[in-house]
């Protein structure tokens, strides 16, 4: 039940954050003397439609986003002659980048937003996809983990009996080096036999030697059959470079956050084209890769799984990131997005100031229709990158938890 929950929440949030993309051009034209003809959230026939002033607002049937209507936005755009002037196309250049600014400034916005509230809420976690082997906690051990369930304990772990303290962090295992928490609990699971490590604490090193102990893992595989194992267990809790900030810490904390965020979602961007064929694999039977692109339904799905958990801050990262992610996608210059449309105002602008400079008059604004061939090419390649990030989702979907 709370995954359903979790899933359809996500997906409201989606499209809440779609249509706060499209609030942003649309009071962004109004403010600038532009005519908002209309703006609904959805496609499809209509369910409900109001009229304020000079805008139509509505719902349609099909919730898949929204759409604000500018008159004007090229010159094909047929308008009531009293409202000529107030054509988009003939709008100041500067204008019109506010108004394709917007969109995608209303998605940082709400991303941000939604930061601080997690920061707030939950703190905020590390970015880092390798963190260090750093002692967080110490515990004892239970005999058995059922279900992830760790039996119940008491008394000192072999950790702390052999002289690790919070803070300490592993910089080598039985001599080799270890740079990460997954390399050292990959040593500290394969057995039950002595590892001598090596520790940092307080500026200098020091080795000691730590038994695991052996802890019987039962539970089930992907497909339901029971599964039995041993591994070894020493109780460390790592440090995972959590950040729990104050009331007033939580906007700082959560602006440089978001900063790292905002580079590591450029990243992810640009690297959209390498995926093609990780995303393949993934959908002709290989494993699917974690850092592969989601679809909506993809994405709404891990979301379902983060509520299931009750990992709700989890559930609001995933809404912050997928914003950030929209803000800059939009702002790529190819058409129809945001991005491309402001290109063309560059183009327009810098033309007519080279123009002037000569002595001659600006040229005409930029005929769309020479440029839809361009445009159909890029929506096919973001149709088809899309059907293929979908069918992963459905074939080998990601799975977070």
């Amino acid at each position: 039940m709370m995954f359903v929950l979790g899933v359809v929440l996500f997906a409201l949030g989606l499209l809440a954050s779609i249509s706060w993309h499209e609030c942003g051009h649309m009071w962004a034209a109004q403010r600038t003397g532009m005519k908002v003809r209309r703006y609904f959230v959805g496609f499809g026939p209509t369910l409900w439609s109001t009229r304020k002033g000079e805008t139509e607002y509505g719902l349609k049937a099909v919730p898949l986003g929204g759409f604000c209507d500018i008159a004007g936005m090229t010159t094909h755009d047929v308008m009531a002659p009293e409202d000529e002037s107030r054509a988009m196309f003939r709008q100041k250049p500067w204008k019109r980048i506010v108004v394709l600014v917007a969109g995608p400034s209303m998605n940082l916005i709400l991303g941000f937003a939604l930061i601080v509230i997690m920061a707030i809420g939950w703190g905020l976690p590390s970015l880092n996809e390798t963190l260090p082997a750093k002692v967080g906690s110490l515990s004892c051990v239970g005999t058995t983990i059922n279900n992830n369930e760790l039996a119940s304990c008491s008394g000192e772990g072999p950790a702390q009996q052999a002289g690790l303290q919070i803070g300490d962090t592993v910089v080598a295992a039985n001599g080799e080096k270890i740079s990460s928490t997954s390399e050292l609990s990959t040593v500290l699971r394969a057995g039950t036999a002595p590892v001598t490590l090596t520790v940092e604490r307080s500026g200098s090193e020091r080795e000691v030697i730590v038994t695991p102990q052996k802890v019987t893992v039962t539970g089930t595989d992907e497909q339901g059959a029971p599964v039995t194992k041993e591994i070894g267990m020493v109780g460390i809790g790592y440090d995972t470079g959590w950040q729990n900030p104050s009331v007033l810490g939580a906007v700082p904390a959560a602006a440089g956050f978001t900063g790292d965020l905002m580079v590591r979602t450029w990243e992810s961007l640009i690297s959209l084209p390498s995926k093609i064929s990780d995303l393949w694999t993934s959908v002709t039977g290989g494993e699917r890769a974690a850092d592969t692109p989601v679809s909506v339904v993809g994405a709404s799905v891990i979301g379902g799984d983060a509520a299931d958990h009750g990992v709700w801050w989890f559930f609001i990262f995933l809404l912050a990131s997928i914003n950030f992610f929209l803000a800059l996608f939009n702002l790529v210059p190819l058409l129809p997005l945001d991005g491309g449309h402001m290109a063309i105002v560059g183009y327009e602008k810098v033309r007519n100031t080279l123009r002037g400079s000569r002595g001659l008059a600006a040229g005409p604004p930029v005929d769309y229709m020479k440029l839809m061939p361009i445009t159909y090419v890029v929506l096919a390649i973001m149709g088809g990158y899309m059907a293929l990030t979908l069918t992963a989702d459905i074939v080998n979907p990601i799975k977070a938890f």
